[in-house]
């Protein structure tokens, strides 16, 4: 019988006894886990490329962005042309905070793992707001927060080119509310990297609070932190968790195969 238990308090859960991974009841459990606990672990999974789609296609709709349904996540650019980009992954972030609809799940899949460093932590951004003093939740109510890929990319390139700014301002920046309100009730912080600025705010107020928050949601209580073994297999809920990668060495054969589930709910 396939079981699930929690990987820390706040959040994250590992599957295991997962008997047919792509059975109805499994693919149940997987998505209920993601829900409600945010990241979901199942260890030596060991699924190749088309495993890993039937599995994502059984959870949702796959993006197929550059037309690609597998987007490989290596920082050798021989493997993956835009592995310059992926720098910015080691900043806390949430992906898709410019977009209107948000992508709903990433799941990823480890082939390689580097011999030092290379894992990947996770934020439950949930945990955070619902345990904000009454205070802190009173000063956010109402704000909004304008994200862009620029404000990402200048944590790892402080000093860009005009060849670098040209190309981060070509995806247009995106407002939404900093405490998101779902259609289930739930609420969730929308911050990172990508997070620029408070709508309306002083700019050195604003950097402020969004450094205060960030630093509250990522604090040990609200963090799981994941050490890849070769074939493991992460499933997380891309609108409430941050996430970012550990640093490792760029000449490490790390590599890791993602998927993208599509979201059906807008930034508010």
């Amino acid at each position: 019988m396939t079981e699930t238990v929690a990987l820390s308090p706040e959040l994250g859960a590992e599957l295991i006894d997962t008997g047919d991974l792509l059975s109805d009841a499994t693919v149940a459990r997987i998505r209920e886990a993601v829900k409600w606990r945010g990241v979901l672990l199942i260890r030596g999974a060991h699924l190749d490329d088309s495993a890993q789609l039937e599995l994502s296609r059984k959870l949702g709709t796959v993006l197929a962005p550059g037309g690609r349904e597998i987007f490989t996540v290596s920082l050798d650019p021989a493997k993956n042309p835009t592995a310059e980009y992926l720098k910015g992954t080691f900043c806390w972030h949430i992906d898709d905070t410019t977009n209107r609809i948000p992508a709903k799940a990433t799941m990823l899949t480890a082939r390689h793992v580097a011999m030092v460093g290379g894992g990947t932590e996770f934020a439950s951004t949930y945990a955070a707001y619902e345990n904000l003093p009454e205070s802190e939740r009173k000063r956010c109510a109402g704000l909004r927060v304008v994200h862009s890929l620029e404000a990402a990319q200048r944590a790892v390139h402080p000093d860009p080119t005009e060849q670098q700014l040209a190309q981060w301002r070509r995806i247009p920046t995106h407002e939404s509310a900093l405490v998101w309100r779902r259609r289930d009730g739930r609420r969730s912080l929308v911050i990172g990297a990508t997070a620029d600025h408070i709508v309306g705010m002083a700019p050195d107020r604003s950097r402020e609070l969004l450094d205060e928050l960030l630093e509250w949601s990522t604090q040990q209580r609200f963090r799981y932190t994941h050490e890849w073994s070769a074939g493991d297999l992460v499933i997380w809920d891309n609108t409430g968790m941050l996430h970012r990668a550990l640093p490792y060495d760029p000449s490490s054969e790390r590599t890791m195969h993602r998927t993208t589930l599509a979201g059906d709910e807008a930034w508010n």
